[in-house]
Formats: C-alpha cells, structure tokens, sequence
C-alpha cells in the first residue's frame, strides 16, 4: 500500500526501544545495507536472519528508499518474526518520523540532531547518533540516547573508544564503518568495550548481492556472530 493511502492506519514499532537496545548487546551485531530492489533486499534479509541476525538496518540511501522499506517491512512482519527492522542514514525530523509511520523499530544517524532526537522519543523509538566527540556523546546521552554510533568508526579506531570509556563507563558505543568480520579487527573493537558493531559491505558485500549468493551470506553471517559471541566472553 502506498504511503499516501496507509497514513491512517500507520504501523507502530514492533519492539520498545528497550527489546532494541538489549538485543543489540546480545547479538553484538547490527547488519546493514541498501539494495534498491525488492526482491533482493528480501532474499539479503532473510538470510541474515537465518544466519542467526536479530536485527537490520536499512539505509536510507536510493531514490524511493521508504518505499521499499515498507514493503521490506511488510515482509519482516509476516515471515520473519523475531526480525528487529530499522532505518539509517537519517538526517532530519521529517525522515525519521516517515520510517517511524512506516514501522521502524530503531532510527540511525550519520549525526546529532536535537530534532530526531525529539520525535523518537515522543513515539519511544530507538535512534542511535551518530557522534565524533567526548561532548557530541555527553550530548546525545542527555538526549535520551542509549547507544550511541561512532561514525565513522575508520577515522577514530577502538583507541577512541577506550578513551571515552575511561572517563564515561556508562557510555555504549556502537562502531560503524572500519568494521570487518575478521578475527582481530573485532577483537580490537570488543576488547576496547563496544556493546556492538555496525557492519555493512564487509559482510553484505557487492560481490554477494550481484551473484545473488545468499546462502554465503548465511554462512557469513552465522560465524561472524559466533566469533562475536566467543570475544564477548
């Protein structure tokens, strides 16, 4: 259905913000991706969820994006049911109270900004900002923010990380970009004191999505996740 038509029976978020964060310390991994094609974004969710994910982050990022969100969404509801679907890349209000209509059980951002903080919590959904700085990450935490993104996490490494960690304990972060399902490079990150990762074409690759090779995908997935579970320990 399209948006113009669903407006008045809006579909609220499946999971409270709490389910949302506490999964993401449980599986320790945040998959993500953007694929303009249905079908296609169909088979890649299902097999992250096969592969054992919890949780998917869709990027906001093709012309029409909500409209395959929603129908992304849809599919989430009906065959994939303990599946945690939200949105990244947004950047204003307006965007994340349109995926927020649409079903978006948490909302990423590549900044901070007041204003989405404002509408995800007036409808107590998730949203993760992205922050660069001790007082970005002191900011958003006043705001409401739980996990906090550091983004992009290439440029500040799992040093930052130990370093925020010292003075704010409290504080759980959630890299993203600079992640990969190598061995040592999550370790770096675990062992700094992330509650989870952002991962994107480190493990949906674009080698995967134009070979349509999604039983790889599965299996990537699947031990990606049980080496996070190993280095959690």
């Amino acid at each position: 259905m399209p948006v113009a038509e669903s407006l008045d029976n809006l579909i609220m978020a499946k999971f409270t913000r709490l389910e949302v964060a506490m999964k993401m310390v449980e599986t320790g991994m945040v998959p993500l991706f953007y694929h303009g094609d249905i079908e296609v974004a169909k088979k890649t969710l299902k097999a992250c969820y096969q592969g054992g994910a919890r949780l998917l982050e869709f990027t906001s990022r093709g012309d029409f994006a909500y409209q395959i969100f929603e129908e992304l969404n849809n599919y989430v509801l009906a065959e994939l049911p303990e599946m945690i679907l939200g949105v990244g890349s947004i950047t204003d209000a307006a965007a994340a109270s349109l995926y927020m209509q649409l079903g978006a059980n948490f909302i990423v951002t590549p900044v901070l900004r007041e204003d989405i903080a404002q509408v995800c919590n007036r409808r107590k959904v998730l949203w993760s900002a992205g922050c660069g700085s001790l007082s970005e990450i002191g900011k958003a935490e006043e705001l409401g923010g739980e996990i906090i993104k550091l983004f992009p996490g290439s440029i500040y490494g799992p040093d930052f990380v130990k370093a925020i960690k010292g003075p704010q304990p409290w504080t759980s972060i959630m890299p993203t970009g600079g992640v990969s399902t190598e061995e040592d490079n999550l370790k770096s990150w675990f062992d700094a004191g992330v509650v989870c990762v952002g991962m994107g074409s480190k493990l949906i690759s674009k080698e995967v999505l134009a070979n349509h090779d999604f039983e790889a995908l599965e299996n990537r997935v699947k031990i990606t996740l049980a080496l996070i579970q190993k280095l959690k320990k």
